[in-house]
Order: C-alpha cells, then structure tokens, then sequence
C-alpha cells in the first residue's frame, strides 16, 4: 500500500468514526414533539372541527403566528386575510395543516434559544420561502403532493441547526474551511463530520418514522439527480432553493455558491435550460413579497 493509499484510508476510518459519533448523537436528540400525536389524533376522528383543532394550537402562540404567516403567504395566493386560526384551517385543510405543524415542531425541537451566533431569523425566513415556493412550483407544475413538498422545503435545512447545537466545534471548523474558499458548506461538512447535513435531516426524519418520500427529498435537495423514483419530489425543493439563492432574497449563507443540477431540467420537464430561467424568472416578484410578509 502507497502512502496515498495509506492516507486516504486513515481519513476514511476518521471519518467512519465521526459518522458512528453523529448516529448515537442524533439518536440521543428529541423525541417527536407531543403536538404532532395529538394533532394527528384530532385529524383522524371524522368527527373533530376546525375549533377543535384551532384549539389545540392554540396553546402554542408562536405556532399560531407561523402558521398564520404560511396562510398569508403570497405565494399562496389566497385573496383575503386570514387572520385566526380556525379560518387557516378551513382555507388550507387539516391534512395541510397536519404537515405544517409537524415540520415547525420539528424545527422548533432543535432551535438554539437565545443564541444569537446562529441567525434563527435568516433560518427561519429561508426554510419558510423555500416550503412555499416548493409548494407553489408543485402546483403550478401539477403535482398532487405539494402539501407534502411543503412540509420536505421547511425541514430541508433541519441538519445545519442540529450540526450547530450538538456539533459547535466541528461548525466552527466548517465555517473556516469554508471561509478559505477551498470547499463549499456541503463539502467541507463531509471532510470535517464525514457527513453532510442533508444525511443528517434524513436520519432525524427516519428516527422519526416520517414518510420515505419526505425523507428522500431532504436527503437529496443538493442533488436531486441522484434521488432515483423520488427525483421529481427532490427537483421542486431544489430548484426553489436555487431560487433563493438566485435571487438573493431570503437566502441563507450555507446556500452560498449554489450549484444547480442541471438535470431538474429533464426531471422536471421544463424542456430547455433557458426555459428553466425564464420560468424561474416568473418568481422572484412573488419572493420579494413573501419575503417582506414573513420578517420577524
């Protein structure tokens, strides 16, 4: 065996073994939050309402303003204001409603509260534009499942939130790498942890027990190519991301140096790369909007 040989196999058990410390970390992470059973409960029995299920999140105040900002969503389109929680209910549906919850209380398990070295704002407003965009890409497109694209857009991001609060270190030594312009985020997460955070949400999502197809397209938004069946589900999330960071609106600095998969065209059937832009050209006074109505 040659020195190189020799070396990179050293670095492969590094990082085997910073992937075995990962797993029994996120396993040791929350467990899914009560809301989502009891939630789940309520939308199962045929005989529940809208008040009761206003109800029951009502308790949570702050999940009363997101979810009131995702009704009010210019993206979404909806012409009046929706300005209770019962009307939200009513105008986006309980299995809508279902998917949102569970995705911000996801969200919420691993926020960092009071830490302001980790911009929650930024992460919020990006997670939130990117759901839905995703969303409004797959309606428009016809995808029957964009409640469910939705609640993959929000969560897609969920490993770089649980890579700061359970690995600090190996986040500062990412940033670093990153700032000597050898390596983007996702590569340098790979060198320093031996895996990115798109494997990360895709753990946490499987720990879980959250639909394949949800799983599948957080793990593979970066590069949807590879995403096999689910490709098309993946594509959407990806090319609202792109967006963001097309745009610059609503963006988050892990995004930097985005690289588009080229290969969204043909997944997506948009035809032609050049169709690609201009369609996504369509958005971005919808982003501009959506962003200005969801700043906290």
């Amino acid at each position: 065996m040659n020195t190189t040989d020799k070396n990179t196999g050293e670095v492969k058990e590094q990082n085997k073994k910073k992937v075995n410390r990962v797993l029994s970390s996120v396993y040791n992470l929350p467990s899914i939050p009560t809301i989502i059973f009891e939630i789940t409960k309520i939308i199962e029995d045929p005989r529940s309402s809208a008040a009761q299920l206003g109800q029951l999140i009502s308790k949570d105040q702050g999940l009363v303003t997101k979810i009131l900002a995702v009704a009010n969503s210019p993206l979404y389109g909806i012409p009046r204001r929706v300005s209770t929680i019962e009307f939200a209910i009513v105008i986006l549906g309980f299995n809508h409603i279902k998917n949102i919850v569970i995705a911000l209380s996801l969200m919420e398990a691993f926020k960092n509260i009071g830490d302001t070295k980790f911009d929650q704002n930024s992460y919020w407003e990006h997670s939130l534009l990117t759901a839905t965009a995703s969303k409004r890409i797959a309606d428009d497109l016809g995808y029957i499942l964009s409640g469910e694209i939705f609640t993959a857009g929000l969560l897609h991001d969920l490993g770089i939130p649980v890579i700061y609060k359970y690995f600090n270190n190996e986040y500062k030594e990412i940033e670093k790498i990153v700032k000597t312009g050898k390596m983007n985020y996702t590569q340098a997460e790979i060198e320093v942890l031996g895996v990115s955070h798109c494997e990360i949400a895709e753990m946490l999502i499987d720990r879980w027990n959250l639909p394949e197809k949800l799983k599948n397209a957080v793990r593979y938004h970066h590069k949807p190519s590879e995403a096999g069946d689910e490709a098309e589900f993946s594509a959407v999330i990806h090319l609202a991301d792109y967006m963001t960071a097309k745009f610059g609106i609503g963006n988050f600095k892990w995004d930097e140096n985005f690289e588009l998969d080229m290969e969204v065209v043909e997944i997506l059937k948009l035809g032609s790369l050049e169709y690609l832009e201009s369609f996504t050209e369509t958005y971005k006074d919808l982003f501009e909007s959506q962003l200005e109505s969801i700043k906290l």
